[in-house]
């Protein structure tokens, strides 16, 4: 042991059992420890021995008693050398004066090198370095050795100089902390010095050096910031003012409130941050053996104003169990290990303005065996408190990244539309996968696999390709903003569709067997958006135009050395890309600026057009109206002083005054 204290743990039932220490010198003549019995005590020296009894098991805890504290002058009970105490101990545990068990401990401790007397009056004082320098060779970074070309280091002897005498660090560095500035007046001798250096130089003593402070101030910590934790800025009774979008929320722990996420990769995060009003619905991937439990749902979410509010949590079991179970290895019943997990949490967040009124979570159980996959589903979803049903009225009207796109069919009775992208599962097969909403902003690319035989005719095959890319255009109109009403037309863009080739037109039709030209098997989403304008600083984005389009293939039926009668694959695909365009088209630029480029401020440093810059609308340092009313103000006293320059106007005032 190299401390005061040590604990052991004794096995068994203590009932009846003695413990005692002794202290065990070695034989001088021998070399060996000298046997112990029986018939110690609980305090042996310096050394006590305490015992906290058990159920199975005992705690024994040896304490050593004397100060550890190195002598000062005139002082007694405290350690005389830095080694303070070499001794050997055993505790013995005996039952009717049979030993039982023994522990042996050597003990070497050495004596605190904390100082608890008076303060020197002589102790070192470090002086400020933004007054005088910290140091007088800042190139001494080694101490007891010599750092080479550092000619002010103490510890560098003439010899050693010699050898880097010519290359000595030069400047603050190498030890002139106090050198003459270029201001200074007593630098005049410097080589190419101003006429006006005289008149504008600086009288000072090197004591007021601008070299002061030079260096950094030394102090260093070590930061203490854990995982998804982040320091607040606090105010008096308030954490703080509320969240804004995008914000993370934050617990009462001070910690990010988190919920499995997809990250860039396509894979889950398990402790992602949610983001104030931006909803998800992600589905993730996991085994029995790497199942691990998210953040308990008893922790309390910062409201936003500094109050902290609980989460109501509802609990389900899951009946079927189907749609989550997605893959399962044929074990024995007899050797299967179940364990009961979440399948899916869904998480309502009610908010009013910048705060959070009420948390509503769902939670689906059930039993996750061995050797099963289970998609487990996290959703959030933000809800307005002044909605009276399950629309949300965003305080912003524009869409927002991640949440999806709107779609109607104004040619059916009833107008719901859907605009979405595969979702494969299992062998990824397109009789197998489920739809995803497009989510605006997010470009993103799907697809599934089609079984295409070797005698499958080329027209009907285009034609259920085309079928399979357009159920995923469940709509005829996509709305400009999150809010767009299904009753106004104004609301909502017309999908332009530019179809594939007809059957019968502009087609080859494939004679070959085994082979299809033209086969639409890319869908192409564009979506044309931009800014319009912001809410509360949040950008307010809308949709302009949505044009769909068809990228065709030329399918050949892959098979070996021999072509059987066979399923080949064919990969169909659906792509969706937003494209930002500015609100209003660009100023077209004029001849003039078009042939005369020296003229163009932002190639140029000199910017003839904005000579006026402060009466011209760029400049938003101030209102308009005040530079409007300064500009005004200027060109009238600029041209009052011209007309009272004039010959004439001194002429007319001398006669206004006869």
């Amino acid at each position: 042991m190299s401390g005061p204290r040590v604990n052991s743990i004794f096995l068994g039932n203590s009932s009846g059992v003695n413990f005692s220490i002794i202290l065990s010198p070695i034989d001088e003549e021998t070399g060996k420890l000298q046997l112990a019995n029986c018939s110690g005590s609980k305090r042996a020296g310096d050394w006590n021995l305490n015992v906290t009894p058990g159920m199975n098991t005992s705690k024994v805890t040896i304490n050593l008693t004397r100060n550890l504290q190195l002598c000062l002058p005139n002082a007694t009970d405290c350690c005389t050398t830095p080694l303070c105490v070499v001794e050997t101990l055993q505790v013995l545990a005996c039952r009717n004066s049979v030993m039982l068990a023994h522990l042996l401990i050597q003990a070497e401790i050495y004596a605190n090198s904390s100082f608890t007397g008076n303060v020197s009056e002589n102790a070192t004082i470090i002086p400020n370095q933004v007054f005088q320098p910290l140091g007088s060779c800042p190139c001494d970074l080694t101490t007891g050795a010599c750092d080479v070309r550092c000619c002010c280091d103490p510890e560098c002897t003439p010899d050693l100089k010699q050898l880097f005498n010519e290359s000595c660090f030069t400047g603050v560095f190498g030890g002139d902390v106090n050198p003459p500035f270029d201001q200074l007046c007593s630098s005049q001798s410097m080589e190419h010095t101003p006429d006006w250096f005289p008149f504008l130089c600086v009288q000072s003593s090197l004591n007021n050096t601008p070299f002061l402070g030079y260096f950094y101030h030394g102090s260093t910590s070590t930061p203490r910031v854990p995982p998804f934790k982040i320091p607040l800025q606090t105010s008096p009774g308030k954490l703080f003012t509320g969240y804004r979008q995008g914000d993370p929320i934050m617990t009462e722990e001070n910690e990010y409130f988190t919920i499995p996420q997809q990250s860039m990769a396509g894979q889950c995060v398990g402790n992602a941050p949610v983001a104030y009003l931006q909803n998800f619905d992600v589905k993730c991937l996991t085994n029995l053996a790497s199942y691990k439990d998210g953040l308990p749902h008893d922790v309390r979410i910062n409201s936003g104003t500094g109050d902290f509010i609980q989460q109501d949590v509802i609990y389900r079991t899951i009946t079927d169990m189907g749609k989550f179970i997605t893959e399962s290895e044929s074990l024995h019943t007899a050797e299967v290990l179940c364990q009961n997990v979440t399948f899916a949490e869904h998480y309502t967040l009610i908010w009013k303005d910048k705060n959070i009124e009420r948390i509503n979570v769902t939670v689906f159980l059930g039993s996750l065996c061995d050797g099963e996959i289970l998609t487990q589903r996290f959703t959030v979803k933000f809800l307005s408190l002044e909605s009276t049903n399950a629309a949300e009225l965003f305080g912003n009207p524009g869409y927002q990244v991640g949440k999806p796109v709107k779609a109607a069919n104004m040619n059916a009775s009833d107008t719901f539309g859907s605009l979405n992208i595969w979702q494969p599962a299992g062998r990824g097969l397109c009789t197998l996968a489920t739809y995803t909403p497009v989510l605006f902003g997010l470009d993103s690319f799907s697809g599934c696999i089609l079984e295409v035989g070797i005698n499958e005719d080329c027209s009907l095959l285009r034609g259920n390709v085309t079928e399979k890319l357009n159920s995923l255009i469940q709509a005829t109109h996509v709305g400009k903003r999150d809010n767009s009403s299904y009753s106004d037309l104004n609301d909502w863009v017309e999908i332009i569709r530019l179809d594939p080739f007809n059957s019968d037109t502009n087609v080859s039709s494939g004679n070959l067997k085994g082979i299809c030209p033209d086969i639409p098997a890319n869908l192409n989403i564009r979506i044309i958006f931009a800014d319009v304008g912001a809410v509360q600083g949040i950008p307010q984005r809308e949709i302009l135009a949505v044009q769909i389009s068809y990228s065709t293939v030329i399918w050949q039926f892959q098979c070996g050395l021999i072509c059987e009668n066979s399923v080949s694959f064919l990969p169909i695909t659906a792509s969706v890309q937003f494209i930002k365009v500015p609100a209003q088209p660009p100023v077209p630029l004029t001849r003039f600026e078009i042939n005369y480029t020296e003229f163009d401020c932002n190639r140029n440093d000199v910017c003839w057009p904005q000579l006026f810059y402060p009466l011209t609308r760029f400049y938003t340092g101030e209102p308009y109206s005040q530079c409007l009313a300064k500009g005004l103000s200027l060109a009238f006293l600029v041209l009052l002083a011209v007309i009272m320059s004039n010959p004439w106007f001194s002429k007319l005032w001398n006669s206004f005054l006869v």
